[in-house]
């Protein structure tokens, strides 16, 4: 498998994404569980949402195509993949200031992966990380990742390193919208429907950071990516859970720019082991 995934990083990207379109229909046929997934997730969205079905399908497999030619290939190739960039006059402003860090949150939207990838070219970035199942993905993955950025467990002591990334006026990175573990997460409003999040995010935007949303809008026939930088529409207020609802609240705002690109077949509603499902649940 990691010889075949090799071999993928050679293959140009717009035949990478269209093997990755024909990858997402084969998962969605074959798949209950994925598809089920998929469906109600739109379905909650509301019809808004269910009008992208199609185009969300292909786009989940082109990033799990694109993902060896983001991870294996030299950095200055990755970089040049992204062809515009709208918002980067925010991260300067954020450098002009002394000690200020950036918080760079980016969900399951387009090639979440090449975000960080690109900040990383002009300046340090931590990245919270959580290893993958697949044992042998690990060493790709972390090959991939670790090359450019600074990797932080998604544990007590990478909390720490990300604290002190900030400190220290660097950029930190995590998926705002991932399902964090027991204890770690509350239940907040997600597309009309209450998702287990991570607290997270809430917590070190309220430290003394600038907070960036960010995704790389996927462009067609493989022309490469558009990164979008977004500040908050808001500022984050009230008690820790009040905070992370505002915090869902923007993520959504974000994903509605871009629905046919979010990863709609990610089990974003799942109770995490152990953890209290929210009231009313089944």
């Amino acid at each position: 498998m990691p010889f075949l995934i090799r071999l993928l990083s050679l293959l140009p990207l717009q035949l990478l994404h269209n093997l990755g379109a024909l990858l997402g229909w084969l998962a969605f046929a074959c798949s209950p569980t994925y598809r089920r997934h998929l469906n109600n997730n739109l379905a909650l969205a509301g019809d808004w949402a269910k009008k992208h079905r199609a185009i969300a399908i292909m786009e989940a497999g082109k990033t799990i195509f694109e993902l060896p030619k983001i991870w294996l290939r030299p950095r200055d190739e990755v970089v040049a993949r992204v062809v515009r960039v709208t918002g980067w006059e925010l991260v300067e402003a954020a450098w002009r200031e002394r000690n200020q860090g950036i918080l760079f949150l980016t969900p399951h939207l387009g090639c979440f992966e090449i975000t960080a990838q690109y900040y990383a070219s002009y300046r340090p970035i931590s990245v919270l990380y959580r290893p993958p199942k697949q044992a042998w993905l690990r060493p790709l993955m972390e090959r991939g990742r670790g090359a450019t950025l600074k990797l932080a467990s998604a544990d007590l002591s990478g909390v720490r390193t990300l604290l002190k990334a900030l400190k220290r006026g660097e950029a930190i990175g995590m998926l705002p919208d991932q399902v964090p573990g027991k204890g770690e997460g509350v239940w907040a409003p997600f597309f009309n429907r209450p998702a287990y999040t991570m607290t997270l995010a809430a917590r070190l935007a309220a430290d003394d950071a600038t907070v960036l949303l960010a995704y790389a809008e996927r462009l067609v026939y493989g022309a490469g990516y558009h990164l979008k930088l977004r500040p908050l529409t808001v500022s984050l207020t009230g008690t820790l859970e009040e905070r992370v609802v505002q915090l869902n609240h923007e993520l959504e705002g974000l994903i509605r720019e871009c629905p046919g690109q979010y990863l709609w077949g990610y089990n974003r509603y799942k109770v995490p082991r152990g953890a209290v499902p929210p009231e009313g649940s089944a």
